[in-house]
């Protein structure tokens, strides 16, 4: 059986990486990088992937793995700032910007972080997901549960204090 054209599955798979991507670093340049990391090494790999692989899975895997790779590299690095300040944002960065629901997966303990990107953003079985983070499918799927119940707390605190008008002081 012959392959795909590596540029079919990159333009097939490559919405669905950049937002596993961004689940896990955010609407950022790292999170781009990641995406061509990804592709690159895909790239490299594909010739040897075996005829009848799950594509799909295969590219999630990777992006995991340089997503990974990226979290890890930026712990590493100092963050330069020119004067600290006052008060952080609710992102812990300066300002007040309206936060999306990536900003708000990005918030979460990474486990669940991955769980919930992997599953509801790729669309992996929770079986697929065990895999790539370690542990098994149940708790996969307890991560994700807990990360979805966060993100929903998140959300109905928002919508909340939206609802309470301006100060009165």
């Amino acid at each position: 059986m012959r392959q795909e054209p590596f540029e079919v599955i990159v333009a097939r798979h490559g919405p669905m990486v950049l937002r596993v991507c961004r689940a896990v670093l955010g609407h950022t340049a790292t999170a781009e990088d990641a995406w061509s990391e990804t592709f690159l090494s895909a790239m490299r790999a594909y010739p040897g992937l075996r005829a009848g692989s799950n594509v799909e899975a295969w590219l999630v895997t990777i992006a995991h793995r340089k997503a990974v790779d990226q979290v890890r590299a930026a712990s590493r690095r100092a963050i330069p700032v020119g004067e600290v300040p006052e008060s952080p944002g609710v992102d812990g960065l300066p300002g007040t910007g309206e936060r999306d629901l990536l900003d708000e997966i990005k918030t979460l303990p990474l486990k669940q972080r991955q769980c919930v990107a992997y599953h509801y953003l790729a669309g992996l079985p929770y079986a697929e997901v065990a895999e790539m983070v370690g542990g098994s499918a149940e708790a996969a799927r307890r991560a994700a549960a807990d990360g979805v119940a966060a993100l929903r707390e998140i959300y109905r605190k928002d919508t909340s204090d939206d609802n309470r008008g301006p100060d009165p002081r």
